[in-house]
């Protein structure tokens, strides 16, 4: 089985008169052919925080723990057989049209993404493909539709059968590792910040923008 984990950063509002509301949007790919060696790091750094820092329901997310954990997590999948694929927006460039149809938007990032590592053959085709999502959307029409959509946009540019899930990081502890990496890409572009970046910028295929 060939295994590619989905997770974004920063967010898809573009009112920039918001505080929060970031300038650049990331979605992330990890994928391996083998998923056992990730899911060990996230259990083996879990199981090491004293209980009073763990987190409630098993799940550790990067932006809420301390630099040491992030940096542990990620020196450790540093050493791992992963590629890490990334597409990062300038929210500023995006057309107004998709600005407007945010799930459009994240369907077409999404499959940028995975029509580029089909093209380029960055897994194994022989095995079954399975492509797993951080589920952020609740509404069960819109996370239908990004399954199908990707599966059908594959099938017909490609002519591969992928499997989409959509689950949540508790449910997949892979997703746990995608979230670390995809916040540390995040905080190269949105804040200069390279230091948990240059930790596996080695294992970095390919990272371009969109929308320049």
């Amino acid at each position: 089985m060939s295994y590619i984990f989905l997770d974004e950063s920063g967010d898809l509002g573009f009112d920039f008169r918001k505080k929060r509301t970031s300038k650049f949007f990331i979605i992330t790919f990890l994928f391996a052919q083998n998923k056992r060696p990730i899911e060990k790091i996230v259990k083996k750094i879990h199981s090491a925080l004293k209980k009073k820092h763990k987190q409630k329901g098993g799940v550790l997310h990067c932006f809420h723990e301390k630099p040491i954990t992030r940096k542990r997590l990620l020196k450790q999948l540093a050493q791992k057989e992963i590629k890490i694929l990334a597409i990062y927006l300038n929210k500023s460039k995006v057309y107004t049209k998709l600005q407007n149809q945010k799930d459009v938007l994240y369907n077409y990032v999404t499959n940028i993404l995975l029509d580029r590592i089909c093209s380029k053959k960055l897994i194994d085709f022989t095995k079954e493909i399975n492509l797993v999502a951080s589920r952020k959307e609740t509404n069960k029409f819109l996370n239908l539709n990004f399954k199908n959509y990707l599966k059908d946009q594959i099938k017909n540019n490609h002519n591969l059968d992928i499997e989409v899930d959509i689950k949540t990081p508790f449910e997949e502890k892979s997703l746990q590792a995608v979230d670390f990496i995809s916040w540390s890409i995040f905080r190269k572009y949105e804040y200069n910040d390279l230091s948990y970046y240059e930790i596996f910028k080695n294992l970095v295929f390919e990272e371009n923008s969109l929308f320049k």
